[in-house]
Protein backbone atom coordinates (compact mmCIF):
# COMPACT_ATOMS: atom_id res chain seq x y z
CA UNK A 1 0.00 0.00 0.00
CA UNK A 2 1.34 3.60 -1.28
CA UNK A 3 2.18 6.03 1.74
CA UNK A 4 0.71 9.91 1.05
CA UNK A 5 1.84 12.70 3.81
CA UNK A 6 0.02 15.39 3.84
CA UNK A 7 1.14 18.33 5.79
CA UNK A 8 -0.37 21.79 6.66
CA UNK A 9 0.77 24.31 9.46
CA UNK A 10 -2.35 24.58 11.30
CA UNK A 11 -5.68 22.80 11.21
CA UNK A 12 -7.68 26.41 12.71
CA UNK A 13 -11.05 26.83 11.24
CA UNK A 14 -10.14 28.50 8.12
CA UNK A 15 -10.30 27.87 4.16
CA UNK A 16 -7.94 25.96 3.64
CA UNK A 17 -7.88 23.57 6.60
CA UNK A 18 -11.96 23.08 5.44
CA UNK A 19 -10.50 21.95 2.16
CA UNK A 20 -8.15 20.15 3.44
CA UNK A 21 -10.34 18.02 5.42
CA UNK A 22 -12.95 17.53 2.39
CA UNK A 23 -9.17 16.05 0.37
CA UNK A 24 -9.00 14.03 2.83
CA UNK A 25 -12.50 12.57 3.21
CA UNK A 26 -12.39 11.69 -0.68
CA UNK A 27 -8.70 9.80 -1.04
CA UNK A 28 -9.32 6.13 -1.48
CA UNK A 29 -7.71 4.99 2.11
CA UNK A 30 -8.14 1.18 0.63
CA UNK A 31 -5.63 2.25 -1.93
CA UNK A 32 -3.29 4.73 0.09
CA UNK A 33 -2.50 4.56 3.48
CA UNK A 34 -3.51 8.28 4.47
CA UNK A 35 -0.87 10.27 7.29
CA UNK A 36 -1.37 13.89 8.54
CA UNK A 37 1.16 15.97 10.28
CA UNK A 38 0.54 19.56 11.48
CA UNK A 39 3.50 21.73 11.96
CA UNK A 40 2.07 24.11 14.91
CA UNK A 41 0.52 20.96 16.66
CA UNK A 42 -2.30 23.07 17.00
CA UNK A 43 -5.76 23.36 16.14
CA UNK A 44 -9.77 22.53 16.76
CA UNK A 45 -10.57 21.48 13.73
CA UNK A 46 -8.60 18.42 14.19
CA UNK A 47 -11.96 16.52 15.70
CA UNK A 48 -13.48 16.76 12.15
CA UNK A 49 -10.24 14.34 10.66
CA UNK A 50 -11.94 11.51 8.84
CA UNK A 51 -11.78 7.80 9.63
CA UNK A 52 -8.68 5.96 8.33
CA UNK A 53 -6.15 9.44 8.99
CA UNK A 54 -3.72 8.94 10.50
CA UNK A 55 -2.23 11.73 13.19
CA UNK A 56 1.18 11.64 13.19
CA UNK A 57 1.74 14.30 16.33
CA UNK A 58 2.11 12.89 19.20
CA UNK A 59 0.29 15.74 22.19
CA UNK A 60 -1.91 17.76 19.96
CA UNK A 61 -3.44 20.71 21.33
CA UNK A 62 -6.99 21.57 19.98
CA UNK A 63 -7.69 25.46 20.99
CA UNK A 64 -7.77 27.50 18.33
CA UNK A 65 -4.84 29.66 17.02
CA UNK A 66 -7.02 32.50 16.34
CA UNK A 67 -8.72 32.67 19.81
CA UNK A 68 -6.44 34.51 22.83
CA UNK A 69 -5.26 31.08 24.28
CA UNK A 70 -4.52 29.27 21.65
CA UNK A 71 -2.44 32.41 20.16
CA UNK A 72 -0.53 31.83 23.52
CA UNK A 73 0.13 28.43 22.93
CA UNK A 74 1.16 29.03 19.54
CA UNK A 75 3.58 31.50 20.75
CA UNK A 76 5.25 29.59 23.00
CA UNK A 77 5.50 26.79 20.49
CA UNK A 78 7.66 29.50 17.76
CA UNK A 79 9.89 30.39 21.06
CA UNK A 80 10.63 26.90 21.67
CA UNK A 81 11.42 26.20 18.32
CA UNK A 82 13.33 29.09 18.02
CA UNK A 83 15.74 28.31 21.13
CA UNK A 84 15.80 24.36 19.93
CA UNK A 85 18.23 23.26 17.98
CA UNK A 86 20.40 26.17 18.53
CA UNK A 87 18.09 27.68 15.79
CA UNK A 88 17.79 31.48 16.95
CA UNK A 89 21.58 32.04 16.06
CA UNK A 90 21.74 29.61 12.69
CA UNK A 91 19.06 31.08 11.59
CA UNK A 92 19.36 34.94 12.46
CA UNK A 93 20.89 35.73 9.10
CA UNK A 94 18.05 34.49 7.34
CA UNK A 95 15.59 36.75 9.76
CA UNK A 96 17.81 39.69 8.82
CA UNK A 97 17.78 39.62 5.80
CA UNK A 98 13.69 38.44 5.28
CA UNK A 99 13.22 41.35 7.24
CA UNK A 100 15.27 43.81 5.52
CA UNK A 101 13.66 42.97 2.51
CA UNK A 102 10.02 43.27 4.81
CA UNK A 103 11.54 46.79 5.51
CA UNK A 104 11.75 47.88 2.23
CA UNK A 105 8.27 47.00 0.77
CA UNK A 106 6.89 48.64 4.17
CA UNK A 107 5.38 45.75 5.41
CA UNK A 108 6.67 43.44 8.51
CA UNK A 109 4.90 40.23 8.90
CA UNK A 110 6.03 38.42 12.31
CA UNK A 111 4.58 34.93 10.93
CA UNK A 112 6.39 34.61 7.93
CA UNK A 113 9.45 35.16 9.51
CA UNK A 114 9.16 32.13 12.21
CA UNK A 115 7.55 29.39 9.59
CA UNK A 116 11.16 28.34 8.85
CA UNK A 117 12.46 28.44 12.73
CA UNK A 118 9.13 26.12 12.93
CA UNK A 119 9.56 23.91 9.74
CA UNK A 120 13.28 23.34 11.49
CA UNK A 121 12.29 22.49 14.88
CA UNK A 122 9.49 20.26 14.25
CA UNK A 123 9.68 16.56 14.31
CA UNK A 124 11.09 14.90 11.52
CA UNK A 125 9.92 11.10 10.85
CA UNK A 126 12.01 8.56 9.13
CA UNK A 127 9.21 6.83 7.04
CA UNK A 128 9.58 6.92 3.31
CA UNK A 129 6.36 7.98 1.90
CA UNK A 130 5.56 7.35 -1.87
CA UNK A 131 4.07 11.17 -2.13
CA UNK A 132 3.96 14.23 0.40
CA UNK A 133 1.92 17.46 -0.16
CA UNK A 134 2.22 20.37 1.70
CA UNK A 135 -0.80 21.76 1.81
CA UNK A 136 0.00 25.12 2.39
CA UNK A 137 2.39 27.77 1.78
CA UNK A 138 5.19 28.94 4.44
CA UNK A 139 6.43 26.29 6.92
CA UNK A 140 4.48 23.21 6.00
CA UNK A 141 5.81 23.93 2.28
CA UNK A 142 9.46 23.73 3.81
CA UNK A 143 9.09 21.19 6.21
CA UNK A 144 8.48 19.17 3.31
CA UNK A 145 10.70 20.44 1.18
CA UNK A 146 13.91 20.37 3.80
CA UNK A 147 12.78 17.31 5.59
CA UNK A 148 10.62 14.72 4.36
CA UNK A 149 12.11 11.60 3.00
CA UNK A 150 9.64 11.08 -0.32
CA UNK A 151 9.68 9.91 -3.61
CA UNK A 152 7.52 12.22 -4.98
CA UNK A 153 6.13 15.86 -3.70
CA UNK A 154 3.29 18.55 -4.37
CA UNK A 155 2.79 21.88 -2.83
CA UNK A 156 -0.58 23.70 -3.07
CA UNK A 157 -0.14 27.86 -3.30
CA UNK A 158 -3.86 29.02 -2.06
CA UNK A 159 -3.43 33.19 -2.03
CA UNK A 160 -1.74 35.34 -3.84
CA UNK A 161 1.98 34.74 -3.99
CA UNK A 162 3.09 37.83 -3.93
CA UNK A 163 0.46 40.14 -2.03
CA UNK A 164 1.06 37.73 0.55
CA UNK A 165 3.71 38.56 0.88
CA UNK A 166 5.82 35.90 -0.04
CA UNK A 167 9.00 35.98 -1.96
CA UNK A 168 11.66 33.73 -3.32
CA UNK A 169 14.14 34.77 -1.37
CA UNK A 170 11.90 34.19 2.17
CA UNK A 171 11.16 30.72 0.72
CA UNK A 172 14.80 30.00 -0.69
CA UNK A 173 13.33 29.16 -3.79
CA UNK A 174 11.86 25.71 -2.16
CA UNK A 175 9.12 24.88 -4.94
CA UNK A 176 12.08 24.13 -7.16
CA UNK A 177 12.09 20.97 -5.24
CA UNK A 178 8.65 19.61 -5.74
CA UNK A 179 7.17 17.88 -8.69
CA UNK A 180 4.00 19.71 -8.89
CA UNK A 181 2.51 22.77 -7.75
CA UNK A 182 -1.59 22.88 -7.30
CA UNK A 183 -3.22 26.32 -7.53
CA UNK A 184 -6.17 26.93 -5.66
CA UNK A 185 -7.86 28.81 -8.80
CA UNK A 186 -6.67 30.37 -12.27
CA UNK A 187 -5.18 33.94 -10.82
CA UNK A 188 -2.89 32.39 -8.30
CA UNK A 189 -1.53 30.07 -10.47
CA UNK A 190 -0.88 32.97 -12.62
CA UNK A 191 0.13 35.28 -9.49
CA UNK A 192 2.64 32.26 -8.95
CA UNK A 193 4.31 32.00 -12.56
CA UNK A 194 4.78 35.46 -12.09
CA UNK A 195 7.60 35.12 -9.64
CA UNK A 196 8.27 31.04 -10.84
CA UNK A 197 8.16 31.42 -14.33
CA UNK A 198 10.28 28.43 -14.84
CA UNK A 199 7.78 26.23 -12.97
CA UNK A 200 4.99 26.85 -15.24
CA UNK A 201 5.01 23.71 -16.88
CA UNK A 202 4.78 22.02 -13.03
CA UNK A 203 1.87 23.88 -12.14
CA UNK A 204 -2.03 23.30 -12.66
CA UNK A 205 -5.21 24.53 -10.89
CA UNK A 206 -6.36 22.19 -8.08
CA UNK A 207 -9.64 23.66 -7.09
CA UNK A 208 -10.85 23.97 -3.62
CA UNK A 209 -12.69 20.88 -2.78
CA UNK A 210 -16.34 21.09 -0.96
CA UNK A 211 -19.24 19.13 -0.54
CA UNK A 212 -22.63 21.31 -1.60
CA UNK A 213 -25.00 18.28 -0.01
CA UNK A 214 -23.39 18.76 3.64
CA UNK A 215 -23.13 22.49 3.48
CA UNK A 216 -27.26 22.55 3.05
CA UNK A 217 -27.86 19.31 5.44
CA UNK A 218 -25.96 21.84 8.10
CA UNK A 219 -27.71 24.55 7.27
CA UNK A 220 -30.72 23.04 8.59
CA UNK A 221 -28.60 21.85 11.74
CA UNK A 222 -28.31 23.65 15.00
CA UNK A 223 -29.70 27.56 15.90
CA UNK A 224 -28.54 30.78 13.83
CA UNK A 225 -29.07 33.82 14.98
CA UNK A 226 -30.95 34.52 18.39
CA UNK A 227 -31.08 38.57 19.20
CA UNK A 228 -34.86 38.82 17.73
CA UNK A 229 -33.25 41.75 15.31
CA UNK A 230 -35.88 42.59 12.57
CA UNK A 231 -34.00 44.60 10.10
CA UNK A 232 -31.54 43.15 7.59
CA UNK A 233 -28.67 40.94 8.19
CA UNK A 234 -25.47 41.74 6.73
CA UNK A 235 -23.07 38.51 7.53
CA UNK A 236 -19.39 38.42 6.18
CA UNK A 237 -17.11 35.27 7.82
CA UNK A 238 -13.41 35.30 7.61
CA UNK A 239 -10.59 35.95 9.53
CA UNK A 240 -10.04 39.14 11.66
CA UNK A 241 -6.93 40.01 9.66
CA UNK A 242 -5.56 43.18 7.41
CA UNK A 243 -6.27 40.74 4.35
CA UNK A 244 -10.19 40.42 5.36
CA UNK A 245 -10.05 44.65 5.16
CA UNK A 246 -13.04 44.82 7.90
CA UNK A 247 -12.46 48.25 9.26
CA UNK A 248 -13.37 49.33 5.25
CA UNK A 249 -16.79 47.12 6.18
CA UNK A 250 -17.33 49.00 9.86
CA UNK A 251 -17.34 52.52 7.80
CA UNK A 252 -19.66 51.05 4.85
CA UNK A 253 -22.30 50.42 7.36
CA UNK A 254 -21.46 53.46 9.40
CA UNK A 255 -22.91 55.21 5.88
CA UNK A 256 -26.10 52.63 5.86
CA UNK A 257 -26.84 53.57 9.35
CA UNK A 258 -26.29 57.87 8.63
CA UNK A 259 -29.00 56.65 5.67
CA UNK A 260 -31.29 55.37 7.55
CA UNK A 261 -31.23 51.71 6.30
CA UNK A 262 -32.11 49.20 8.96
CA UNK A 263 -29.77 46.85 8.72
CA UNK A 264 -26.83 45.15 11.46
CA UNK A 265 -23.90 43.76 10.00
CA UNK A 266 -22.43 40.15 11.64
CA UNK A 267 -19.14 38.61 11.38
CA UNK A 268 -18.06 35.02 12.10
CA UNK A 269 -14.58 34.38 13.08
CA UNK A 270 -11.22 35.75 15.28
CA UNK A 271 -7.72 36.64 14.61
CA UNK A 272 -5.20 39.12 15.85
CA UNK A 273 -7.17 42.08 15.03
CA UNK A 274 -10.39 42.02 17.23
CA UNK A 275 -9.15 44.07 19.67
CA UNK A 276 -8.59 46.20 17.12
CA UNK A 277 -11.85 45.95 15.44
CA UNK A 278 -13.75 46.22 18.93
CA UNK A 279 -11.90 49.68 19.34
CA UNK A 280 -12.79 50.77 16.07
CA UNK A 281 -16.34 49.92 16.07
CA UNK A 282 -16.53 51.51 19.66
CA UNK A 283 -14.84 54.84 18.42
CA UNK A 284 -17.99 54.75 15.53
CA UNK A 285 -20.64 54.11 17.69
CA UNK A 286 -21.42 50.80 16.12
CA UNK A 287 -21.35 48.50 19.17
CA UNK A 288 -24.96 47.56 18.15
CA UNK A 289 -24.45 47.46 14.54
CA UNK A 290 -21.44 45.88 13.52
CA UNK A 291 -20.77 42.38 15.76
CA UNK A 292 -17.82 40.16 15.84
CA UNK A 293 -19.79 36.78 16.42
CA UNK A 294 -16.37 34.73 16.77
CA UNK A 295 -15.91 31.22 15.16
CA UNK A 296 -19.26 28.93 15.10
CA UNK A 297 -18.88 25.36 14.31
CA UNK A 298 -21.36 25.85 12.17
CA UNK A 299 -21.46 28.91 10.21
CA UNK A 300 -24.32 27.64 8.55
CA UNK A 301 -27.68 28.06 9.39
CA UNK A 302 -26.23 31.83 9.82
CA UNK A 303 -25.36 31.76 6.01
CA UNK A 304 -28.93 30.35 5.24
CA UNK A 305 -30.95 33.45 7.77
CA UNK A 306 -28.72 36.48 6.62
CA UNK A 307 -29.94 38.63 3.62
CA UNK A 308 -26.65 39.42 1.66
CA UNK A 309 -22.84 37.83 2.32
CA UNK A 310 -20.43 40.49 2.37
CA UNK A 311 -16.90 39.49 1.19
CA UNK A 312 -14.72 42.68 0.84
CA UNK A 313 -11.39 41.67 1.23
CA UNK A 314 -8.07 43.07 -0.72
CA UNK A 315 -6.70 40.02 -2.12
CA UNK A 316 -7.91 36.56 -1.89
CA UNK A 317 -6.81 32.76 -2.80
CA UNK A 318 -10.08 31.18 -3.59
CA UNK A 319 -12.43 31.76 -0.57
CA UNK A 320 -14.71 29.06 0.19
CA UNK A 321 -16.51 31.30 2.40
CA UNK A 322 -17.78 32.50 -0.74
CA UNK A 323 -18.29 29.54 -2.71
CA UNK A 324 -20.10 28.16 0.67
CA UNK A 325 -22.24 31.28 0.42
CA UNK A 326 -23.03 30.73 -2.91
CA UNK A 327 -24.44 26.83 -2.40
CA UNK A 328 -26.87 28.33 0.20
CA UNK A 329 -28.14 30.99 -2.30
CA UNK A 330 -26.59 34.08 -0.41
CA UNK A 331 -27.21 37.28 -2.28
CA UNK A 332 -22.89 37.75 -2.77
CA UNK A 333 -21.10 41.51 -2.60
CA UNK A 334 -17.76 40.29 -3.23
CA UNK A 335 -14.55 43.57 -3.67
CA UNK A 336 -13.44 43.18 -6.52
CA UNK A 337 -10.00 41.83 -6.33
CA UNK A 338 -8.41 38.48 -7.10
CA UNK A 339 -9.44 35.20 -6.34
CA UNK A 340 -13.10 36.91 -5.90
CA UNK A 341 -13.14 38.22 -9.40
CA UNK A 342 -13.11 34.18 -10.45
CA UNK A 343 -16.03 33.39 -8.78
CA UNK A 344 -19.15 35.45 -9.29
CA UNK A 345 -20.42 37.13 -12.48
CA UNK A 346 -20.90 40.54 -11.93
CA UNK A 347 -24.61 41.35 -11.78
CA UNK A 348 -25.55 37.72 -12.67
CA UNK A 349 -24.94 35.16 -9.25
CA UNK A 350 -23.15 38.16 -7.30
CA UNK A 351 -21.85 41.85 -7.29
CA UNK A 352 -18.17 42.86 -7.52
CA UNK A 353 -17.70 46.69 -5.82
CA UNK A 354 -14.49 48.60 -5.19
CA UNK A 355 -12.77 48.33 -2.10
CA UNK A 356 -14.39 51.37 -0.54
CA UNK A 357 -16.78 52.19 2.38
CA UNK A 358 -18.95 54.37 -0.43
CA UNK A 359 -19.19 51.60 -2.97
CA UNK A 360 -19.60 49.14 -0.53
CA UNK A 361 -22.98 50.49 1.01
CA UNK A 362 -24.19 51.69 -2.01
CA UNK A 363 -23.95 47.75 -3.13
CA UNK A 364 -25.81 46.58 -0.03
CA UNK A 365 -28.77 49.77 -0.57
CA UNK A 366 -28.89 48.47 -3.97
CA UNK A 367 -29.24 44.90 -3.09
CA UNK A 368 -31.73 45.56 -0.27
CA UNK A 369 -33.92 48.17 -2.40
CA UNK A 370 -34.25 45.84 -5.54
CA UNK A 371 -35.98 42.39 -4.33
CA UNK A 372 -36.20 41.08 -8.17
CA UNK A 373 -32.20 41.45 -8.89
CA UNK A 374 -31.58 39.92 -5.05
CA UNK A 375 -33.32 36.61 -5.81
CA UNK A 376 -32.20 36.56 -9.51
CA UNK A 377 -28.69 36.84 -7.81
CA UNK A 378 -29.52 34.28 -5.38
CA UNK A 379 -31.17 32.03 -7.56
CA UNK A 380 -28.18 32.31 -9.95
CA UNK A 381 -25.53 31.97 -6.84
CA UNK A 382 -27.46 28.70 -5.77
CA UNK A 383 -27.38 27.06 -9.12
CA UNK A 384 -23.94 27.13 -10.05
CA UNK A 385 -22.31 24.07 -10.01
CA UNK A 386 -18.57 24.13 -7.57
CA UNK A 387 -16.40 21.62 -9.48
CA UNK A 388 -13.72 20.85 -6.72
CA UNK A 389 -10.10 19.47 -7.75
CA UNK A 390 -9.94 15.49 -8.52
CA UNK A 391 -8.00 13.52 -6.41
CA UNK A 392 -6.78 11.39 -9.48
CA UNK A 393 -4.30 14.79 -10.05
CA UNK A 394 -2.23 13.53 -7.34
CA UNK A 395 -2.39 9.70 -7.64
CA UNK A 396 -1.06 10.15 -11.01
CA UNK A 397 2.07 11.29 -9.18
CA UNK A 398 2.01 7.97 -7.81
CA UNK A 399 2.29 6.06 -11.21
CA UNK A 400 5.44 5.82 -11.73
CA UNK A 401 6.42 5.51 -7.89
CA UNK A 402 7.87 1.95 -6.88
CA UNK A 403 5.89 -0.47 -4.63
Amino acid sequence: MKKILFVINTMGTAGAEKALIELLRKTDKTEYEISLFVLTNQGELISSLPKGVKLLNRDFDTTSVLEKKGRANLTKTCVKSLFDKGQIITKLPYMFRACMTMLKNKRIMPDKLLWRVLSDGAEVFDTQFDLAVAYIEGGSTYYVADHVKARHKAAFVHVDYEKAGYTRQLDKACYNRFDKIFTVSDEVKDSFIKVYPELSDKTEVFHNMIDPYEIKKKALEGKGFDDGYDGARILSVGRLTAQKSFEVSVDAMEILKKDGIKARWYVLGEGDRRTILENYIKKKGLEKDFILMGIKENPYPYMKEADIYVHCSSFEGKSIAVQEAGILGMPRILSDCSGNREQTKDGTDGILTQLECVSISEKIKMLLEDDTLRKKISSNAAACTCSGGDTEQLYALLKDTEV
